[in-house]
């Protein structure tokens, strides 16, 4: 049996939810990633690994009308997964599903909505009226009124469980490959060539959202560390002005399967979320990379993040660099601690959030749907 799942851009970091549904169906099923590309190639950390991805060039309106059966017959599997409630995947996917007859997994993992309305009211009505961009707000808007046509949900997080149902499939990491001791400490700090630091980590695309703002200006504070932000993209504004501060090393992209060659090097990872309305519904994948690599992690007190970290992390205010930076101190002044914190987020992340809890909700859901008749399609 074969499984389509639908991304919305191939080119964008929200690929690697697509991909980490693909990993996790791979064993089982015949699985591939497809969708449309609004930049030059698939994201960097996806393109070279294990999954396949089929791709096409996206467009504006009018003329990504003319994509659309194209996609739509990409997405030839007995199953469709659309990751996000966006037309570009979902949509599509709707569209897919009519010949033939299909059942449709929808996959929340971000509340989409909660990009557009961060801007305030004017930049609410600037994006309404963005209608050329096929991912604008207005049209998102209306993929989030039909998520109900989908045949199942699963989300990542509570507040989207909350706000739209459906099953529970937070990230997971595959902690049987992903185990501290598979990898090189030494080498990975060698990699980074930051000799005899204490190394406090970022890794992920560094957005606003994600704190990395605050995280530079705790970490300036901090004597003997230095911090890495792997990820970021060295020709933006941003990291070129993180890369002046003395303290700051900036890492460009790497493919995700390289991710523990990176994070084994870090003393404490970071993770500083901020709340605003991108991180409502939000749980940072990479917050999972460390827990299945045995780091110790600080990080801020948004979404899911509390009861993930619950007696196995640090957690702060968010935006309070301050209180950030004692507890980056606390927790590199104290290394013994620290690794005793690391040991029992692995085990967290080993009991619940791992591969083997994912395919035990993934796994049946997709054979009862596979093997039921297909709702009708609107």
């Amino acid at each position: 049996m074969k499984v389509s799942v639908l991304g919305f851009d191939l080119s964008d970091n929200a690929t690697g939810r697509a991909d980490l549904l693909a990993r996790l169906l791979a064993p089982r099923y015949e699985v591939e990633v497809v969708g449309p590309r609004f930049g030059d190639d698939v994201w960097r950390p996806a393109r070279d690994g294990a999954i396949r991805y089929r791709a096409l060039p996206g467009a504006r309106w009018p003329r990504f009308g003319a994509t659309l059966p194209a996609l739509a017959r990409l997405a030839d599997g007995d199953v469709l997964l659309a990751s996000k409630p966006r037309p570009t995947s979902f949509g599509v996917g709707l569209l897919a599903r009519r010949r033939p007859r299909r059942p449709l997994i929808l996959d929340i993992d971000d509340w989409e909505l909660g990009f557009f309305y961060r801007g305030g009211f004017w930049g609410r009505v600037g994006r309404l009226l963005n209608l050329s961009n096929p991912n604008s707000l207005t049209w998102t808007w209306l993929a989030e009124r039909l998520v109900s046509r989908a045949d199942a949900l699963t989300v990542a997080s509570r507040f989207l469980a909350d706000r739209f149902g459906g099953l529970l499939v937070p990230h997971v990491r595959d902690t049987e490959a992903w185990t501290p001791e598979r990898f090189d400490r030494a080498a990975a700090r060698a990699r980074l060539g930051v000799g005899d630091a204490r190394v406090v980590m970022f890794l992920g695309t560094p957005r606003a959202h994600k704190g990395v703002e605050d995280l530079v200006e705790a970490t300036a504070g901090l004597d003997g560390a230095r911090l890495v932000v792997v990820g970021a993209d060295p020709a933006s504004a941003a990291a070129r002005r993180w890369a002046a501060r003395e303290h700051v090393r900036v890492v460009g992209e790497i493919p995700f399967d390289d991710v523990p060659r990176y994070l084994m090097a870090a003393d404490v990872v970071a993770i500083p979320q901020r709340a605003t309305t991108d991180t409502l519904g939000q749980v940072p994948a990479k917050l999972f990379d460390a827990m299945a690599l045995g780091r110790p992690i600080v990080s801020t007190a948004v979404s899911m993040i509390p009861e993930i970290l619950e007696g196995c992390g640090v957690l702060v205010r968010p935006g309070d660099a301050t209180a950030l930076r004692v507890a980056l101190a606390r927790l590199l002044d104290d290394p013994a601690g620290a690794a005793e914190l690391g040991r029992r987020a692995r085990a967290r992340c080993a009991e619940r959030y791992s591969f083997a809890a994912a395919r035990a909700v993934l796994f049946p859901l997709i054979d009862r749907l596979a093997g039921a008749p297909p709702r009708s399609a609107p």
